[in-house]
C-alpha cells in the first residue's frame, strides 16, 4: 500500500515535503548539504495515519508507476493510470479529463496546489492538470471513496489532489546547489521533451526554478488505423518557487507561466490554437500552541483561443476566444483536543470570471458582421465552510464526521449572437429571451461525511460511511445560450458530436454515497495487500441532457435535471514473489473495476463510464536494474448512453515493457507501449471528429499504436 503523504523525492534528488513535524525535525540527506522537510515514507500505511489526511480509498501511484506514466505520456492525469477507480477520457495529448467511479470532470473536484481550477473554456480544453507537468509533483492522490469535507465541496465523484514539490533547504552554514535535466523521446507521434529544476538555497531561503518543454505530431493508432488527426500538441512550462524556512513556519510563493500555442481535440469541432496561464500561488504553514494552521491563497489568468489546426482540412476559420480570471484563498486549522481527538476547521473562496466571445468571420453571412457573446462577464464565486471531528475510540475503532457549507453565486450579462439576420433569427430569440430573465443564482449547498475505520485484527483493515456531497452547475451548463446546432456543436465537453444548450434553472445536484473499503494485508511486512472496495451513489437532480432537435448524425441536448444511480466495486493487490540478493524483489501487481451507472428518468446509461478494466504487472527490482512487464485488460462497451448517441467499443488487451537503470547521478528509462501494435478504440474516447472532418468517415475514436519511449535524467 502506498502513501499519499509527502515524501523525499526518489533518485538522485532529495525534495522537500514539508509539513508541520517536518519543520521541526530537519533530516541530512546523503548530500550532506541538504535539509529535507519530510513526510511520511511511501511505506507508511494508512491504518496507522488520520484518516482525515489519508483513507483507505485513497490511491497514489508507486514511483514506479509514476515513471511509467510519465515516459508514456506528458500528461498528469496519466499518472492517475491503473489506480483502483480512476479512469481518463481522452481529449488532447496534454488535457485528459480524471473519471472515478463513474463520474467526471466537474464532478470530480480536481486540486492542484492547494487550488481548484475551472477550465476556461465551452470545451474543457484547459482543465486544472493541464497546468503542471508532470515533472514538477510530488505527490498525486486519488480519492475513489468517501471525501472528507475538509478536502473541498462542490463535488460528488471524489477528488484528485496534486501538489508540487515543496522546496529544499541546506544545514546551516551551508549553500546548497542541485537539481536535474531530463530529456524524452516518444517514436509515436515523433514526441520528444525535456524538463528540469535548478534549486539554489540556504538554511532559510530557497529559490527554484523548473521548466518543461513538450511537442509531438499526430500518432498513429494501433493496427491498419492509420493516423488520428488532431492529436499533435506543444506547450511550455516555466515557474519559480521562494521558500522561507524557520523554526516551525514554512512560507512557499510560486510564479508561474504555462504557454500552449497549440494542441489537438481529436473529439471536439474546435482545436486548440493559443493558450497562456500567469498564476501565483502561496503557501503558509505552520504550529503554534493550540495546533497547526495551513493558510494558502492564489490569482491566475487564462486567455485562450481555438479554431481548426490545419490536418482538419478545413477551408474557412471559425476563431473563439475565451479569458478566465480566478482567485481565491482557503485556511485550515487543526486542533488537537483531548487525547486521540482532532478538529480542523476551514474557510475558503474561489472567484471564477469568464468572457467567451466568437469574433467575426470575414465573408461569412452566418458567423458575422458582429461579434458572438456566448459568456459575457459571467462569474461564478463560492465561499465555503467546514468543521471536521476526529475521534480514536480505541486503538482498533476511528471515527471522522464533517459537515461542509458552500455558498454558490452565479450571474452574467447580456449576450447578442453574430447579426440580427433572418439567417440568424434562431439565436436572435435566444439572446432576446436570455438577456430578458434574470439571470442570477446562488445555491446553498450542505455536504455531510461520517466515516469509521475499524481494525478488528492484525491483518485486516474496514473503512466504510456515508457521504452528502453537492455540486452546482457550470457557467455553461446554466448559461449556454445558443439555439442553433452550429453554435450549439461549439459547446461541447464531452467528445459526443452533440451540440448543448444551457438551462439557467438547473438545480445543484446532491450525491449519496454508501462505500466500503476492506484491506486485507501482511500483518508482518509488506509480503501481500488486498484491497476491495464496493460502492453506490444514489443522485438527485444529476444534470443530464435530453434531446432537443436533430443534427444531421448527431443531436441538439439540453441540459436538465434527472435522478441516477451507480453502484460497482473496485479491487487492487499486490504480492511479493520473490526477494534475495542474488534475484532482487519481484512482486505482481494487480487491480479490477466495475461501474454501472444509470438515468433513472429515461433508462439510459450514464455517459462516461468505463466498462470493466483491469491490470496485471510483473515488475522486478535487481541493484541498479528495474523491469516491468505489463498487460491491460479492457471488456467491450455494450452498456451506452444513447441519448448521446455514444459508441459502443470491442475489448482489447495491450503489452507494454518497460525497464530502468540508475547510475549514480544518471538514470535510463525506456518502455515500448502496446508492443504487439493491437488496433483499438479509446471506451470514453468519443468520436473522431477531426477525422471525420478531413475523410467524411465517422468512427471511434482510435488508441495509439505501439510507441518506443526513451528517457535520461541527470541529477546533481
Amino acid at each position: 500500500m502506498t502513501s499519499i503523504k509527502r515524501t523525499a523525492a526518489p533518485l538522485a534528488v532529495a525534495a522537500g515535503g514539508c509539513m508541520l513535524a517536518a519543520c521541526l525535525h530537519p533530516v541530512v540527506t546523503r548530500a550532506e548539504t541538504t535539509v529535507t522537510l519530510p513526510g511520511l515514507s511511501i511505506e507508511d500505511t494508512a491504518e496507522d495515519t488520520p484518516m482525515g489526511d489519508r483513507l483507505l480509498s485513497a490511491n497514489s501511484p508507486s514511483q514506479a508507476a509514476r515513471t511509467t506514466a510519465q515516459l508514456s505520456s506528458p500528461d498528469t492525469a496519466n499518472l492517475f493510470r491503473n489506480q483502483m477507480g480512476v479512469s481518463t477520457y481522452a481529449a488532447g495529448g496534454l488535457a485528459s479529463l480524471p473519471v472515478i467511479n463513474g463520474m467526471a470532470d466537474d464532478r470530480v473536484a480536481t486540486v492542484v496546489d492547494g487550488v481548484r481550477i475551472a477550465s476556461g473554456c465551452p470545451n474543457h480544453m484547459n482543465p486544472a492538470l493541464s497546468f503542471i507537468d508532470p515533472d514538477s509533483v510530488e505527490t498525486a492522490t486519488a480519492i475513489a471513496g468517501i471525501t472528507p469535507v475538509s478536502m473541498g465541496g462542490d463535488s460528488t465523484g471524489g477528488t484528485i489532489d496534486v501538489e508540487r514539490k515543496n522546496p529544499q533547504f541546506a544545514r546551516h552554514g551551508r549553500i546548497l546547489v542541485t537539481g536535474h535535466v531530463t530529456g524524452t523521446y516518444r517514436s509515436n507521434g515523433g514526441g520528444y521533451g525535456a524538463s528540469g529544476s535548478l534549486t539554489v538555497a540556504n538554511d532559510m531561503f530557497s529559490l527554484r526554478y523548473n521548466a518543461s518543454y513538450s511537442q509531438a505530431g499526430d500518432y498513429n493508432g494501433g493496427g491498419d488505423a492509420g493516423i488520428v488527426r488532431s492529436t499533435s500538441y506543444l506547450t511550455y512550462n516555466h515557474d519559480v518557487t521562494f521558500g522561507l524556512h524557520k523554526d516551525n513556519h514554512l512560507f512557499t510563493l510560486t510564479f508561474g507561466q504555462q504557454d500552449t500555442p497549440h494542441e489537438g481535440f481529436a473529439n471536439q469541432y474546435m482545436d486548440m490554437t493559443n493558450n497562456r496561464s500567469t498564476y501565483v500561488n502561496g503557501k503558509y504553514v505552520g504550529t503554534f500552541d493550540w495546533g497547526e494552521l495551513e493558510a494558502r491563497g492564489y490569482w491566475q489568468r487564462e486567455d485562450h483561443a481555438m479554431d481548426f489546426l490545419p490536418d482538419r482540412a478545413k477551408t474557412t476559420h471559425m476563431p473563439m476566444n475565451t479569458n478566465a480570471r480566478m482567485a481565491g484563498y482557503s485556511i485550515k486549522a487543526t486542533i488537537p483536543l483531548a487525547e486521540g481527538q482532532t478538529l480542523r476547521l476551514g474557510s475558503s473562496f474561489d472567484h471564477s470570471g469568464l468572457n467567451d466571445w466568437w469574433p467575426p468571420v470575414a465573408g461569412s453571412m452566418m458567423m458575422g458582421p458582429d461579434t458572438y457573446h456566448s459568456i459575457n462577464d459571467g462569474h461564478r464565486d463560492r465561499l465555503g465552510h467546514f468543521v471536521e471531528w476526529e475521534a480514536a475510540w480505541t486503538p482498533r475503532v476511528t471515527t471522522l464526521l464533517g459537515f461542509r457549507n458552500d455558498l454558490v453565486m452565479m450571474n452574467t450579462g447580456p449576450v447578442s449572437g453574430y447579426s440580427s439576420s433572418m439567417m440568424n433569427q434562431t439565436n436572435v430569440a435566444a439572446a432576446n429571451a436570455f438577456n430578458a430573465i434574470d439571470r442570477g443564482r446562488t445555491d446553498v449547498n450542505f455536504d455531510v461525511t461520517a466515516l469509521v475505520r475499524w481494525k478488528p485484527r492484525r491483518d485486516l483493515t474496514i473503512e466504510g460511511g456515508y457521504a452528502r456531497k453537492t455540486r452546482s452547475p457550470n457557467l455553461y451548463e446554466r448559461y449556454a445560450w445558443g439555439q442553433s446546432a452550429m453554435v450549439t456543436s461549439m459547446i461541447n465537453w464531452f467528445g459526443d458530436g452533440n451540440g448543448y444548450v444551457g438551462n439557467p434553472d438547473l438545480k445543484p445536484e446532491v450525491a449519496n454515497t454508501a462505500s466500503i473499503t476492506a484491506d486485507w494485508h501482511d500483518p508482518d511486512g509488506d509480503r501481500w495487500d488486498l484491497k476491495v472496495q464496493p460502492y453506490y451513489t444514489y443522485t438527485h437532480n444529476y444534470v443530464n441532457a435530453q434531446r432537443l432537435a436533430s443534427a444531421g448524425q448527431f443531436y441538439t441536448l439540453g441540459f436538465v435535471n434527472h435522478n441516477a444511480q451507480s453502484y460497482g466495486i473496485n479491487g487492487s493487490g499486490n504480492y511479493r514473489l520473490w526477494q534475495n540478493a542474488r534475484f532482487g524483489r519481484g512482486e505482481i501487481v494487480a487491480n479490477i473495476n466495475w461501474v454501472r451507472g444509470q438515468d433513472l428518468t429515461n433508462g439510459a446509461g450514464l455517459y462516461h463510464q468505463m466498462p470493466t478494466n483491469g491490470s496485471v504487472s510483473l515488475n522486478e527490482r535487481w541493484k541498479n536494474w528495474s523491469g516491468r512487464v505489463e498487460m491491460t485488460f479492457v471488456k467491450a462497451k455494450d452498456t451506452v448512453d444513447w441519448v448521446r448517441n455514444e459508441p459502443r467499443t470491442p475489448g482489447y488487451a495491450l503489452l507494454g515493457l518497460g525497464g530502468q537503470y540508475h547510475w549514480r547521478y544518471m538514470t535510463l528509462d525506456a518502455s515500448i507501449d502496446n508492443v504487439l501494435n493491437q488496433k483499438y478504440e479509446l471506451p470514453l474516447g468519443g468520436w473522431s471528429l477531426a477525422d471525420n472532418a478531413a475523410t467524411g468517415m465517422l468512427r471511434a475514436l482510435p488508441g495509439m499504436g505501439r510507441s518506443f519511449n526513451v528517457s535520461l535524467t541527470a541529477s546533481f
